[in-house]
């Protein structure tokens, strides 16, 4: 099983959504950076379970504990480990699992891949619960990135057909990247919000779920940053993002509206500000030929509808290999997006980070 990702500094996370303890292990990160643990758990509580309507009612106090590569609240050369510690599941809630799978969970091939033996509590390793170790490193790297000035931020552009208004993609500041993050439901427009989180209600009331769309911007990349085919800044950042699950797409600029447009359209004409090379407008995303820029670089991520839901659905038995209903108990979110979008934030800031070290400037 792939828990690994990263060059320069490499990420490996452990752990399933019922096991005793869930984490991660940072090594690469250079030494003599401060991490802040009461920043990292005020980033941790942006994606906690149970803390408001519109997650799942699982309540885990998720509180990062480092059991290696910091002394006296530095990084010390040594793999930096945090864990936190799993202390509310039900696990009787997924007693039927082993048999018949979930539709559109890795239920099913999981338990084929690794012949019944998969830990099906709760999606094992595959859940989203996962994602908590994703925020402790990313809420690290996050923290070295900030002190080299590099900013990111992201806010809740789609929830179904309801869409909040989009970053400005040429003259983003910082607060406006990330005020939305300061928010109990971060968008831009407090009145999209709500009617996002009607949707939302709407939806669970149904038994049902909901999909949606975050937009996350960088701010402060060193221009060149990057390297052409293979390891370009949207290479490295997929990668990242694609291992959250329910992500069902990627998108740069103006991704795929770019193929409606004319070249004199999408083309970002340059002029000088203040003594610096600037593009008119940022169709690009402020990456080209897999390098930054220098503009903001934005990108939006597709999420599915939580695949958990109250509705009976059509599955199968796999002992009997015959079809069968299924209604799924347990405790799951009606809409992932909302605690999906520090988990991207995180993904973004270890991609960055990893870049950035192998750029030998970190």
């Amino acid at each position: 099983m792939s828990s690994t990702f990263g060059t320069a500094i490499k990420l490996s996370v452990f752990g399933q959504s019922h096991g005793e303890s869930l984490g991660m292990v940072l090594d690469g990160l250079p030494a003599g950076e401060t991490v802040d643990l009461d920043v990292l758990q005020a980033f941790m509580e942006r994606r906690a379970p149970g803390r408001n309507a519109w997650s799942t009612k699982r309540k885990e106090p998720d509180v990062p504990v480092c059991r290696s590569g910091l002394f006296e609240g530095k990084t010390c050369g040594a793999p930096l480990m945090m864990e936190i510690l799993n202390q509310n599941q039900r696990s009787g809630d997924y007693a039927n699992l082993n048999l018949i799978p979930r539709p559109s969970h890795a239920d099913y091939p999981a338990s084929v891949k690794y012949g019944g033996f998969a830990d099906y509590r709760g999606g094992g390793h595959f859940s989203g619960r996962i994602t908590a170790a994703f925020c402790m490193a990313g809420g690290v790297c996050l923290q070295i990135l900030k002190r080299r000035g590099i900013e990111i931020g992201a806010h809740i552009l789609q929830i179904g057909n309801v869409k909040d208004r989009s970053f400005d993609p040429v003259s983003l500041q910082k607060e406006e990247l990330l005020s939305p993050g300061q928010k109990p439901f971060p968008v831009l427009l407090d009145e999209k919000g709500i009617a996002m989180q009607n949707v939302i209600e709407s939806a669970r009331k149904d038994g049902d779920s909901i999909g949606g769309v975050v937009e996350t911007a960088v701010l402060g990349l060193p221009v060149g940053l990057g390297e052409p085919l293979f390891g370009g800044i949207e290479n490295v950042i997929a990668s990242a993002v694609f291992g959250i699950g329910g992500v069902r797409g990627i998108s740069f600029g103006e991704g795929f509206a770019a193929a409606e447009m004319r070249g004199s359209e999408h083309n970002d004409a340059y002029e000088i500000q203040e003594g610096k090379v600037k593009g008119k407008t940022n169709h690009a995303g402020g990456v080209l030929g897999g390098m930054a820029t220098g503009m903001p670089l934005i990108f939006q991520t597709a999420f599915k509808p939580t695949p958990s839901i109250s509705l009976e659905q059509e599955s199968v038995s796999i002992s009997k290999m015959s079809e069968e209903k299924l209604v799924i108990s347990g405790r799951h979110d009606p809409c992932i997006v909302p605690r999906a979008l520090p988990v991207t934030e995180a993904m973004t800031a270890i991609a960055i980070a990893d870049l950035m070290c192998q750029a030998g400037l970190l």
